[in-house]
């Protein structure tokens, strides 16, 4: 069996016992089952990771006791932050939970023209910690101790406008070259993936004034999910550390 590989959401200081959250209690306690002397292994966020053995394991509360602290970051060496407007249904959830297994380290979700998503505050603050937690339970699963940041979301605007040294990316059928032919060497990349219906003529033309280039992946039209993933890989490919 692999050893669980679990987050705890506060800097880890010290080695010996240590109270796991609630969060994670619970999975190992009521999910897992586990008991008192199996291995876990605890990361922080900060890029490192501690091997520990389970103490006292109830279905509330779970004590382990952490026996080293090892330094290991399977980071990207390129910085990829990925602007999603927020597309429908479980869509948006497989796009933030395969973008962190690729390797990105922002999302910021986005509102477009042509969204097709429509809530209220308090349920935009629902979904977002929602995302947040799918982010920390992808990195659980691939080996990343370096959680992404999901951003509040925005208007599509309002981030292109930001202020950022990144390579600017705009995906688009009519564009004239591919990532294949950008330039190196790239290190950091903005990459805006539009709505299911595409980003408006209007909001096309916002993006060129912000020095947003267009790329495009092939002859076909990709679904939204489909585009970020394709092209997050491509991207990793060649500026990354896939392949």
């Amino acid at each position: 069996m692999r050893t669980p590989r679990i987050y705890h959401p506060h800097p880890i200081s010290q080695l010996g016992l240590l109270d796991l959250d609630d969060d994670a209690a619970g999975h190992i306690g009521r999910v897992l089952r586990m008991k008192a002397g199996q291995e876990v292994l605890l990361f922080d966020g900060s890029g490192a990771e501690f091997p520990a053995v389970i103490h006292e394991a109830g279905k509330k509360r779970v004590t382990v006791e952490l026996s080293e602290r090892i330094e290991r970051s399977s980071e990207s060496p390129l910085d990829l932050h990925l602007g999603q407007v927020i597309s429908r249904g479980d869509k948006m959830e497989f796009t933030i939970q395969k973008s962190v297994e690729l390797g990105v380290n922002t999302i910021t979700p986005l509102i477009s023209e042509r969204c097709g998503v429509k809530l209220d505050t308090k349920r935009f603050e629902k979904k977002l910690a929602q995302w947040q937690k799918i982010a920390i339970s992808a990195c659980e699963q691939c080996g990343r101790n370096t959680v992404p940041v999901i951003r509040p979301i925005m208007p599509l605007e309002q981030w292109c406008a930001e202020q950022t040294d990144a390579l600017k990316l705009n995906l688009h059928p009519r564009a004239n070259y591919s990532i294949n032919t950008l330039p190196e060497p790239i290190s950091k990349v903005r990459l805006l993936i539009g709505p299911e219906g595409g980003l408006s003529s209007q909001e096309i033309d916002m993006t060129q004034e912000y020095q947003f280039e267009e790329t495009l992946l092939g002859p076909r039209v990709l679904r939204t999910e489909t585009a970020a993933l394709t092209a997050i890989t491509a991207l990793q490919v060649r500026f990354g550390d896939l392949g």
